[in-house]
């Protein structure tokens, strides 16, 4: 909104020029959100709070989860709000890829906001029904699938300036500007430079699993204070970084990929996401004073996967988000082999829990998984030189 209202003044007076950047608008996103947080964050826990809406802890558990017994949950309506709010005001929504990334935000957050409901207020056991949430997961991979597909081509332009042309169905490049030609069916492979799958119209189905499955691995990391909130940032920081270079011309050529004309509005979302998720963070860090519940790690999900979709970088979310790959498998080997077997590997799964009972604190397993969740986004931005 402050695009539109006020970069038209800059004329007038030159700060106004201001808003015609990405990095300042970012930058914008940012503080608002952890405003909005800070604003907002008490009064949603104290309501939560009077309503008795807390969480409720597995007797089989760690014993040390037990005195988390009804914590307020549901603080995934925090990130929403604080993510709402600042890309509407910072952002521009001309952007295919900042309404890709949007809507995928908001659909999977509306999705974990029935789970929830259901769960802690109808006090419904199974919360929304397995076979549904994964429908809607599903229909939401469709939609953004089909979306990007069929988006009609549009010509490159200059990073010079502010303007901005949307995300892009073809983009065609000259080779004499060192600059590379891909379409919307194509997703790029890491440490490859010339190398890139062209999946036709099983794009979408790339799509759908990319969403589904990162919403759902979040979800599953999300079972100590601060943990999933700490590696959903430091993961989209790294996405909107690769947002920021791949829709810059010139930083696009440097790195030798495909410059993504609109592409670099999702700098913006990462930017009011990250404040987000700082700003939960001051009552997520243990002990908590609040959990995301599937609101917020079904959001914070589809705002990661979203992301690695319109950035062509679907595939780098196996270093990326490798910690949320490390809780899904833990999970999966843990099922299979203990219907096999009747033995578990791990004493207890996802594999966060299996630190906690090795005799890691809850605190050192959350610092730790952090600390690889930088390391691999880092390993994983480097990608794009080492090629």
């Amino acid at each position: 909104m402050f695009y539109w209202l006020l970069y038209p003044l800059r004329d007038s007076a030159s700060f106004f020029n201001l808003f015609g950047y990405i990095t300042i608008r970012s930058a914008g996103a940012t503080l608002t959100a952890m405003i909005i947080s800070f604003l907002f964050g008490a009064r949603i826990i104290a309501y939560l709070r009077k309503k008795q809406i807390g969480q409720e802890v597995r007797d089989d558990g760690p014993q040390s989860h037990l005195k988390k017994q009804g914590t307020p949950t549901m603080g995934g309506l925090i990130i929403l709000l604080s993510i709402l709010v600042p890309v509407l005001l910072w952002g521009r929504l001309d952007s295919t890829a900042l309404l890709v990334v949007l809507v995928s935000t908001v659909w999977m957050g509306l999705i974990g906001l029935m789970d929830d409901y259901l769960k802690v207020v109808r006090h419904s056991s199974r919360g929304l029904i397995g076979r549904y949430k994964l429908a809607g997961q599903v229909l939401l991979g469709l939609i953004a699938g089909v979306w990007l597909f069929l988006t009609p081509p549009q010509p490159s332009v200059s990073t010079e300036t502010p303007d901005l042309v949307p995300s892009v169905r073809t983009i065609d490049l000259s080779e004499d500007s060192g600059e590379i030609t891909i379409t919307s069916s194509e997703t790029t492979v890491p440490f490859f430079k010339n190398i890139r799958l062209d999946l036709g119209i099983f794009y979408v189905l790339l799509v759908m699993l990319v969403l589904a499955g990162t919403s759902n691995a979040v979800n599953l990391t999300d079972g100590l204070d601060g943990l999933a909130t700490g590696v959903s940032l430091i993961s989209i920081l790294a996405f909107g970084a690769l947002a920021y270079f791949l829709g810059h011309a010139s930083f696009a050529e440097y790195l030798q990929f495909s410059h993504l004309p609109g592409v670099g509005e999702v700098f913006v979302f990462a930017g009011a996401a990250g404040g987000a998720c700082l700003g939960f963070l001051w009552y997520n860090s243990h002990p908590a004073e609040i959990f995301m519940g599937d609101t917020g790690s079904l959001a914070l999900g589809g705002a990661i996967g979203s992301m690695a979709v319109v950035t062509r970088s679907e595939l780098l979310l196996v270093l990326t988000g490798g910690v949320f790959v490390a809780e899904t498998l833990s999970v999966m080997i843990q099922v299979s082999h203990f219907k096999r077997t009747g033995k578990r590997v791990f004493r207890m799964a996802p594999i966060h829990h299996h630190f906690e009972l090795l005799g890691w604190s809850e605190t050192k397993v959350v610092v730790r998984f952090w600390i690889v969740a930088a390391i691999l986004a880092l390993l994983a931005l480097s990608t794009f030189k080492i090629r």
